[in-house]
């Protein structure tokens, strides 16, 4: 692919393609004044905590997910404090998770009091290896959080089989809308918990969260804690806190929800063009796995994978071009876990992958030239 490709560019930045690793003004533009009704309804609404608007919400997302209930939260992390609550983690507890995730993941096993456990990734891939996680089960397991990392489902159809009446906590904070083997993220396991961080795939203007499950027994322990354990004012069944969505984020959502469809389409098509360019152009990168006739990614991330990451990165920043490293410190090698005996070598192919990630932008506002110019920025890198 040549460089007369694209717009040009000069080591000056004076004419470079203007290039977001997450354009949220772009994706906002064409449905500003709907953001605005929306926002200023809810103002004159008088209700901004719960209410009609997070009612909405959670009606759209267990319809996504393909389960009886939804229920919105405060955030992600409290969406997977609350899941995991609900099933009544606690002290002397063990809850087997990823080492190749965002550090909530697994701070709010260690917050509950129970003891983290991490396995390493699949071989290929950047879930949770099923096999490890049957390896490090046992009578202290209380649960296990399945992490779908970059958009891209963990293999629910096995870590079901491994894990029999072991309850799995999907961490969906990256997925909504992915598919596996017809299975649903968070919609396959005893609770799924999702982020409307405003990066996520559809964000808030904020934090936000949701549970979703098809235990009715479990929704309801969800409704209460995260209204300080109670359902009905001054009386508290559960230990809870202040776990609950404000209907302006949800008033939000509720207006970007009816374009997820076309958003992850977008960032299918741009994941699908990143493949097919970067194969063209014979640049020695390890690519993330494409979807296949049962595994549909919704992109969250598009992540590539070298030995020269940090060389590579500090090129593409000269360039114009925005990269982002997830993760940089594998869970188990994270300061704060250290009290649980973690030590380097514990997962090989979670510190591998630290060492070699980086994720390139795949928003949903780019255009065909733009991706273009990344790539050919990748192949410039190479030839030097």
């Amino acid at each position: 692919m040549a460089s007369s490709t694209v717009l040009p560019h000069s080591q000056s930045g004076e004419d470079r393609m203007p290039l977001s690793f997450i354009d949220l003004k772009a994706l906002h533009a064409p449905i500003e004044a709907e953001l605005i009704e929306a926002l200023v309804g809810t103002l004159r609404s008088g209700r901004y905590i719960l209410g009609p608007e997070v009612e909405k919400l959670e009606r759209s997302a267990a319809k996504l997910c393909g389960v009886s209930h939804a229920v919105g939260v405060s955030s992600g992390t409290d969406a997977l404090l609350c899941a995991l609550s609900a099933l009544g983690v606690g002290p002397g507890d063990k809850v087997i998770t990823t080492s190749f995730s965002f550090v909530a993941t697994a701070d709010v096993i260690a917050r509950l009091g129970a003891e983290p456990v991490f396995v390493d990734i699949e071989e290929g891939g950047y879930n949770l290896d099923p096999e490890q996680v049957a390896a490090k089960l046992d009578s202290k397991v209380k649960a296990v959080v399945a992490v779908h990392l970059f958009g891209r489902m963990a293999d629910m159809k096995r870590l079901g089989e491994v894990c029999g009446q072991v309850p799995i906590v999907e961490d969906a904070a990256q997925s909504l809308g992915a598919e596996r083997d017809g299975l649903k993220a968070a919609g396959c396991g005893a609770l799924g918990c999702s982020s409307f961080f405003p990066t996520k795939n559809i964000g808030a203007l904020g934090d936000g969260g949701l549970v979703t499950t098809d235990d009715e027994g479990l929704a309801e322990k969800v409704r209460m804690l995260r209204s300080h354990g109670g359902k009905t004012k001054n009386r508290h069944e559960l230990v809870g806190g202040n776990y609950r969505l404000d209907a302006i984020q949800a008033a939000v959502l509720n207006v970007k929800w009816p374009h997820l469809d076309a958003w992850t389409e977008a960032r299918r098509r741009h994941a699908a063009a990143y493949h097919r360019l970067i194969r063209e152009a014979d640049i020695p990168v390890d690519l993330p796995r494409p979807d296949s006739e049962t595994d549909s990614s919704v992109w969250n991330q598009y992540v590539i994978a070298l030995d020269r990451r940090d060389e590579l990165r500090a090129f593409l920043q000269k360039r114009g071009v925005p990269s982002m490293v997830y993760y940089e410190t594998p869970l188990h090698l994270e300061p704060c876990f250290a009290p649980f005996g973690c030590k380097e070598g514990d997962a090989p192919r979670a510190e591998r992958a630290a060492r070699r990630v980086l994720a390139l932008p795949v928003h949903p506002a780019l255009d065909g030239q733009q991706i273009e110019f990344v790539v050919d920025s990748l192949a410039e890198f190479f030839e030097k």
